[in-house]
C-alpha cells in the first residue's frame, strides 16, 4: 500500500500552482484615485500647458479668444534678467539656506529627543506638535505682528534693553532682515516633521551597536558620524529633496509679510512672482509659461531621488 502511494505520479504542476488574480483587479482597484487624480492634477496641468502657448489676458476671461504666440512667451520670460531670472536666483538661495539649517536643526533635536527622558521628551514632542499644527497663515500673521514697526514685541524690547528707541524700524523693509524673519516662520514650522521622522529612524539602530562603539572607545561624534547618519542616510535623502521642493515654492510666508510691509520687488520668490504675473498683473499667458518651467525644475530636483529609489528597488 504504501508502494503505491510513493510511486504514484505528481500532480502537474498547473494543478498545484496557485491560479492568478485577473491582471486588470489591480487597475481596477485603481481606477477611481486615476480619476480623482487625472481631474484634479491631470487637466489643470494640461490647461497650463496650453496656456503658455497663447496671449492670455484679462480680455481672454472675458470670452475673446486666444491667439497662439508659440514659444513667444518662454522667449519672453527666459530674456528676462531683471525679472525672472533674479527671483529664480533669490528662490535658490533662500532654499538652500532652509533647506540646510531645517535639516540640521531637525537632526539635532532628534538627538536630543534620543538623549532625553520620557517627560521631557514627551513636553518636546508637544512642543514640536502645536508648531507643526499651526497654519503657516497664522504663523505668519503673528511672527508679523512680534516684528510690528509700531506695535511689535522685538522692537518694545530692544528699546528697554538698549535704551535707544526702536519704535517705527521696519524689520520687512530691508531686504536682508526680511529673509532673516522669512527663514525663522519656515524653519519653525518645517523643523517637528524632520525632527519626528529622523528620530523616528534613529531608534530603529540596534542598541548592540552602539554600545559596542561606546567600549570601542569613539566619541559621540564619532559614533553619530560613523554609525547613527549611515543608518540614516536613505532618510535623510527624502527630507532633503522633499525640503527642497517645499521651500522652492514657498509662496504663504513671503506674500503675507510683503503685505505686512515688505518691498515686494526685492523679496519676490518664484511662488509670489508666478501670482503676481498671473493674477496681479493679468498676464496668465506668460504665468502659465513660467509654471512649466517650474514644474521642469521641480523634476530635476526630484529626479535623482527616485532614480536612486528604483536601483535600490531592483537590488
Amino acid at each position: 500500500m504504501s508502494s503505491t502511494l510513493l510511486d504514484a505520479p505528481a500532480p502537474p504542476r498547473q494543478e498545484i500552482r496557485r491560479k492568478r488574480r485577473p491582471p486588470y483587479l489591480p487597475w481596477l482597484l485603481l481606477s477611481a484615485a486615476m480619476v480623482l487624480l487625472g481631474v484634479l492634477t491631470g487637466f489643470p496641468l494640461v490647461r497650463l500647458v496650453v496656456m503658455s502657448f497663447q496671449e492670455y489676458e484679462r480680455a481672454q476671461l472675458m470670452g475673446q479668444p486666444a491667439e497662439w504666440v508659440g514659444f513667444d512667451n518662454y522667449a519672453t520670460i527666459l530674456t528676462d534678467v531683471d525679472g525672472f531670472w533674479t527671483v529664480l536666483a533669490r528662490s535658490f538661495v533662500l532654499m538652500v539656506v532652509l533647506v540646510v539649517v531645517t535639516i540640521v536643526l531637525g537632526m539635532l533635536v532628534a538627538l536630543l529627543m534620543m538623549r532625553v527622558g520620557k517627560g521631557l521628551r514627551l513636553l518636546v514632542s508637544v512642543g514640536l506638535l502645536l508648531a507643526w499644527a499651526m497654519p503657516s497663515l497664522a504663523a505668519t500673521t503673528v511672527w508679523g505682528w512680534l516684528f510690528d514697526t509700531q506695535y511689535g514685541v522685538v522692537n518694545n524690547l530692544l528699546t528697554k534693553i538698549t535704551g535707544d528707541r526702536w519704535f517705527g524700524y521696519s524689520w520687512l523693509l530691508d531686504p536682508l532682515s526680511f529673509f532673516v524673519i522669512v527663514t525663522c516662520i519656515v524653519v519653525w514650522g518645517a523643523v517637528p516633521f524632520v525632527a519626528f521622522t529622523l528620530y523616528a529612524g534613529l531608534t530603529q539602530i540596534p542598541e548592540e551597536v552602539i554600545e559596542a562603539a561606546q567600549l570601542d572607545g569613539a566619541s559621540a561624534f564619532q559614533r553619530f558620524r560613523l554609525i547613527q547618519l549611515p543608518y540614516v542616510r536613505s532618510i535623510v535623502t527624502v527630507l532633503v529633496v522633499l525640503s527642497m521642493i517645499w521651500d522652492l515654492k514657498l509662496f504663504t510666508q513671503v506674500f503675507v509679510l510683503q503685505d505686512i510691509g515688505g518691498d515686494r520687488e526685492l523679496t519676490s520668490t518664484i511662488g509670489v512672482y508666478i501670482y503676481q504675473m498671473g493674477m496681479a498683473q493679468g498676464h496668465y499667458g506668460l504665468a502659465s509659461a513660467i509654471g512649466v518651467i517650474f514644474v521642469f525644475v521641480m523634476l530635476a530636483i526630484a529626479y535623482p531621488y527616485v532614480r536612486r529609489t528604483l536601483r535600490e528597488e531592483e537590488l
